[in-house]
């Protein structure tokens, strides 16, 4: 099989159960309309490349599923008796925008079932409560729908537990600061408990050593050398080789391919796309004047607008992961 042809299947076949019942299955088709949009000369390598990246950060419902398996039975929180602690759990389902956090825990629910023999509706006998999601990126969502709780619902007493797929650093960072001033400001006697199945680092003073799309510089594109003088700031661009904490990336030239092909055409996309914000940057949405968030996190369930524009954007842009809105 010529590997052009074994790429698009292979990346069709990592993805096949993306927004599964909502979207048809990717096909080889499908990855091929996607990268076609790229320089022709570029294609090959990019499809190379994405699919060492997503065979890292794609996390299809089994890999979710093995999270969730794990959770339950984290020793730590559950001091090997999982039976016994998560009857004394209760599941908050508090988001006001979108179905990340409903669906995460039915899910959790079917797998409670499996490895204890007990459902979500027989918890909630003590003062734990769970916060369920599969990713932090900035922490905006997570860090208001907490501080919420925490004034409003959470009891004088509880201990909170936090576990998300996968989380960014620096909004845990900001996020974990705010809960903490919010306990404060309640009065309330709230301690807190994270877990996570990965950590993406994306911190502002570890650009040189982060998990997440960081440019070494504009490059040649005009177009790109325009928008990045339009955001008004000084950037931080990258140095060195590092592939990062999580070694996400085959080579510092794979990397640095995504990372100059992503924000060239995010710049374009820009252009060509009328209903985005500015927030939307050709990396990744961030309020931040920078190009952009830069994660490469993908669930079967969604792609987050902090991923990449070429990832997800969508008319007349031909996107690789069609993503829903909240």
């Amino acid at each position: 099989m010529p590997e052009r042809a074994r790429l698009l299947q292979s990346i069709a076949a990592m993805t096949r159960d993306y927004r599964a019942g909502a979207l048809p299955p990717p096909t080889p088709d499908h990855v091929d309309r996607w990268i076609t949009q790229f320089p022709e000369g570029l294609q090959q390598p990019i499809l190379a490349e994405m699919e060492h990246v997503l065979g890292r950060t794609y996390f299809s419902r089994a890999g979710v599923t093995r999270f969730l398996r794990r959770l339950i039975n984290h020793r730590t929180w559950t001091n090997g008796d999982p039976r016994s602690f998560w009857r004394q759990v209760s599941f908050l389902d508090i988001q006001p925008r979108g179905r990340s956090q409903t669906e995460l825990l039915a899910l959790f629910d079917t797998t409670l079932q499996e490895e204890c023999g007990i459902s979500i509706a027989a918890c909630g006998q003590g003062n734990h409560f769970l916060y369920l999601d599969d990713g932090l990126f900035s922490g905006g969502r997570l860090g208001t729908d907490l501080e919420n709780w925490i004034k409003g619902a959470a009891p004088q007493n509880a201990q909170l537990l936090v576990a998300l797929v996968a989380r960014h650093t620096q909004g845990t960072y900001f996020t974990n600061k705010k809960l903490t001033e919010a306990i404060v400001a309640s009065g309330k006697d709230i301690t807190s408990k994270w877990v996570s199945e990965i950590e993406i680092e994306d911190g502002l003073f570890r650009c040189d050593d982060s998990d997440v799309l960081r440019p070494t510089g504009p490059g040649g594109d005009p177009d790109v050398v325009a928008y990045v003088q339009s955001l008004g700031k000084a950037q931080t661009w990258r140095t060195g080789n590092s592939l990062g904490p999580k070694q996400f990336f085959s080579s510092s030239q794979g990397r640095e391919l995504l990372e100059q092909e992503f924000l060239r055409m995010g710049v374009a996309i820009r252009a060509m796309c009328p209903l985005l914000n500015a927030h939307q940057k050709p990396l990744g949405n961030t309020t931040m004047r920078t190009t952009g968030f830069g994660t490469l996190f993908v669930t079967f369930r969604n792609c987050s607008n902090n991923a990449p524009l070429v990832l997800w954007a969508g008319d007349p842009w031909y996107p690789l992961f069609r993503r829903v809105t909240n």
